[in-house]
This record gives structure tokens, C-alpha cells and sequence, in this order.
């Protein structure tokens, strides 16, 4: 009884957390989105350069972001010691590491054009892109801080301001775009560059709304993340890297997967490359659940590793792992039973042209239903692994897994084939294979894992006179 009694709590707290991380994460997406339907506006070159220049922009800014996450374990970890001055000064060191990360691809982003033509893409594309490039760049920086201080907030078990503000950035977004690239209220049409800054301006706002309310609201004020401010620290840092680099590195894998796999599909024809994409599409939108559960596992495993609970760090990634799978199971069965109707949002069912497009993407669909299973107990893993600081070997199981078996397969029972179902079926197994190791990797490492915390824990005392007491926070880690 006492069992399904912590589960109950542990299934309600980790909900309450993911509900508002994943509404934040569709709201963020939906500025791609937003920005590639009014492009559009612009014609078909304009449309095709701000393609290339999102998919640069944030590939990098994915890898960026991933790195930057460390910040939630060390936080969650922090929360669940009741340690706020070890809380505060992962999220200083964090800053100074967005700082580092945010200079190193602007520069990339600055003299990314020579690469982009010596890599064949269409040279009006490369154009467009870096239109967009010259003025998005100067919105990577806060990109990056957004991230680092939403790492902070949801290692408090506190998402929702994030979410609030991501979905007025959304509605920002619009204006920007509106006012900049067609030119209103006696300001120049800017077109392609104006979307660029209008991704500058969001991002800027984002990190200043953020700041403004890490700064003034309590309980986050308690932190004094902004006060003090110390100069940076080798051995955070170095703490930072070794945990976050890993996991940037691994969101880069995970997205290059795609990325590669696009354009594999692409040698197998036009219909092939739109009923991937439909596919592609819906995959993507329903993977942001299971994400954000996972990015909520991490906070959970974290707290209960910070407080040496051993047994709530399993029961609170076993969770995690089952609401995403389980979530992936009841949108599995909708892409079975109404393949159609989901392909009819993308396409006109009733023109004979998209025939051959949609026959594909319907069973296309019936293949992702099984891959997403596979992905979203994945993703949910990574997640629990990160909430005890795993992030080494995880990258190691994603390396092997998404390129050495789901795309060598894919390309065999795909390309080799000329089959584009033999290419989705590579991607089933290379998750499968990454979802079964990662899981036992999770079950197998709690208690080491739990066991070094407790021991760092109990080795080190945390004098950091020339910071500054931080206020007693009494941090809601759910513990009971």
C-alpha cells in the first residue's frame, strides 16, 4: 500500500512539472514554425533560405543548449541537499559558460558562408540564409542564457514562469516578423534579414523577462543569482563541461541523425522526401511530450539524488520512462487508426498529384508509430540518467546506436534497397537499441550513482566567503 502511495505522488508531482516544460517546448517550436509560414509570403528562394539558415542556426544552438542543461542536475541535485549557495553558483557558473559557448558561434555563424557553398547548397539559398544568419547571430547569446536560467527554474520544480513567458514570445514573434520583414509604421521592409532580427529581438526578451523575474520574484530571488557575481570558476566550469558537454554533444547526434536521414531520403525521390516529411512532421510534434517528461525526470531523479534517496531516484525515473511510453503508445494508435486524416493536414487528399505522396506518407506513419515508442522511452532515459549527472556513456550508447546501427541499417534497408519504409525501419532499430541500453544503464547505475553523491556530499563544505551568504531557502523538493 505504501508503495502505490509513493508512486501516486511521485506519477501526480511529475506530471505537475512536465505539463508546464512541455507546453513551453510546443510554444517554442511553434516559432520555427510561425517564421517558416511567413516567410513563405516572401516567395519560394525566400522560403528556401530561411530553410537553411533555421537548420544552421539551431543545429548549433541545440548543441549549445544540451551543454548548457548541466545546469539542471547540478541545480536539482543542489535543491535536494538543501544546498542553495552550490544552487546558485552552478547557475552563475552556467551564465559565464553561455558566454564562452554564445562568442565561439556567432564567430562560427560570422564566417559560415565559404562552407556553406563549398558544400554544393544552391547559392540564392546560401544568400537567403545568411541574410538570416547576419542578424539571428546576434541572438545566440541569449539564447543560450534563456536556457541556463531555465535550467535554474525547473530545478526548482518551478516551470511555469518559463512557460508564461516562452508563449508570449510566440506572440512577439509574430509582431516582429509582421512589423520588419514587410515594413510597417514607417519602418524599411527588411525581408529575410528582418526575420533574423526579429529572432534576435525575441530571444533578447526572453532572457530579459527571465532575468527581471529570477531577479525580483521569490523564491528565486532567495538565490541572488545576480548579485555577487563572481568571476568564473575552473572548476565549476570544468564541472559544467563534463557533464553538459556530453549532453550537447548528444543532442547533436540526435539531430544530425535526422538531418542525414533527410537527405538519404532524398536520393530516393521527390514523393519519397514529402511523405518523409509529413512522417517527419508529426513524429517530431509528438516527441516534445516524452521530452519534456524527460527534462522533468531529470529534476525529479535530481532532487532525490541530492537528498542520497536512492529508491525515489528509481521509482522517479521508472515514472518517467513510463508516462513517456505510455503517451507514445496512445498517439501510436491514433497515426494507425487515422493515417489519413493526420497526412490530410499536410496535403490535399482529394487532388490525384498528391496521390503517389500520400500512399507513401500512410505508411510511413504505421512505421513511426512503432518508432516513437522506441523514441520516447529513450529520450525519458537520458533524461533520468542526466538527473545523476550520466551523461558520458549515454553519448557513447547515442553515438553507437543512432549512427552505427539506425543509420547503417537505414541506409541498406533504404537506399541500398530503394525501399523509403527499409529507411524508417533502420531509425526503429537504432532507437530501439539505444532505449534498451539506456534503461539498464539507469537501473544499473542509481545506487553508485546515489552513493558518489552522498560522498561528495559529505567530503566537501562549501565556504565561499567573497560571495556572500545566500538567504535560506527553503527549496520545495517534494520529498514526501
Amino acid at each position: 500500500m505504501f508503495a502505490i502511495s509513493s508512486l501516486r505522488r511521485e506519477l501526480r508531482s511529475t506530471l505537475q512539472l512536465a505539463g508546464p516544460i512541455v507546453a513551453a517546448q510546443l510554444a517554442f517550436i511553434s516559432m520555427g514554425f510561425v517564421d517558416t509560414v511567413m516567410v513563405g509570403r516572401l516567395g519560394p528562394d525566400a522560403l528556401a533560405g530561411v530553410a537553411l539558415g533555421h537548420t544552421v542556426f539551431f543545429f548549433f544552438g541545440t548543441v549549445g543548449m544540451g551543454t548548457i542543461r548541466a545546469v539542471g542536475p547540478m541545480v536539482s541535485q543542489a535543491v535536494g541537499a538543501r544546498d542553495p549557495v552550490v544552487a546558485s553558483r552552478s547557475v552563475r557558473q552556467g551564465l559565464w559558460l553561455c558566454l564562452c559557448l554564445g562568442i565561439l558561434i556567432f564567430g562560427f555563424l560570422s564566417i559560415l558562408r565559404p562552407i556553406l557553398v563549398w558544400s554544393g547548397q544552391n547559392e540564392v539559398a546560401v544568400d537567403g540564409a545568411m541574410s538570416y544568419l547576419r542578424a539571428a547571430r546576434w541572438g545566440v547569446l541569449p539564447f543560450l542564457g534563456f536556457a541556463g536560467l531555465r535550467s535554474f527554474v525547473e530545478g526548482l520544480s518551478r516551470p511555469l514562469p518559463v512557460t508564461v513567458i516562452t508563449l508570449i514570445g510566440v506572440g512577439l514573434n509574430v509582431a516582429a516578423n509582421e512589423l520588419l520583414m514587410f515594413g510597417h509604421w514607417g519602418l524599411p521592409a527588411l525581408g529575410l534579414s528582418g526575420t533574423g532580427w526579429a529572432t534576435t529581438i525575441v530571444f533578447n526578451a526572453l532572457f530579459g523577462a527571465l532575468s527581471g523575474f529570477v531577479h525580483r520574484v521569490r523564491p528565486f530571488s532567495e538565490y541572488d543569482i545576480f548579485r555577487r557575481f563572481r568571476r568564473p570558476d575552473r572548476a565549476y566550469l570544468g564541472e559544467l563541461l563534463r557533464i553538459g558537454g556530453p549532453m550537447g554533444v548528444s543532442r547533436g547526434i540526435e539531430s544530425s541523425l535526422f538531418l542525414v536521414t533527410t537527405v538519404m531520403m532524398g536520393t530516393l525521390g521527390t514523393t519519397a522526401l514529402a511523405a518523409h516529411q509529413v512522417a517527419l512532421q508529426c513524429a517530431a510534434f509528438t516527441f516534445m511530450v516524452p521530452l519534456g517528461i524527460g527534462m522533468a525526470g531529470t529534476v525529479r531523479v535530481g532532487q532525490a539524488a541530492g537528498r542520497n534517496d536512492a529508491a525515489s531516484a528509481r521509482r522517479a525515473g521508472g515514472v518517467a520512462m513510463g508516462l513517456a511510453t505510455v503517451f507514445m503508445a496512445i498517439t501510436a494508435t491514433v497515426f494507425v487508426t487515422f493515417p489519413r486524416p493526420i497526412v490530410g493536414l499536410y496535403l490535399d487528399l482529394s487532388a490525384p498529384k498528391n496521390a503517389d505522396v500520400i500512399a507513401l506518407a500512410v505508411r510511413l506513419l504505421g512505421v513511426a508509430a512503432i518508432f516513437q515508442m522506441f523514441d520516447g522511452l529513450q529520450v525519458a532515459a537520458h533524461g533520468a540518467l542526466q538527473g545523476l549527472k550520466d551523461t558520458r556513456v549515454p553519448m557513447g550508447v547515442a553515438l553507437v546506436t543512432y549512427w552505427g546501427i539506425g543509420l547503417t541499417t537505414g541506409y541498406y534497408w533504404g537506399v541500398t534497397a530503394g525501399s523509403p519504409e527499409g529507411l524508417w525501419w533502420g531509425l526503429v532499430v537504432g532507437l530501439a537499441a539505444a532505449a534498451v541500453l539506456l534503461v539498464g544503464r539507469f537501473h544499473r547505475r542509481v545506487e553508485p550513482a546515489v552513493r558518489t553523491v552522498a560522498t561528495t556530499s559529505e567530503a566537501s563544505t562549501v565556504q565561499i566567503p567573497d560571495e556572500g551568504p545566500v538567504s535560506t531557502v527553503q527549496a520545495d523538493t517534494d520529498a514526501r
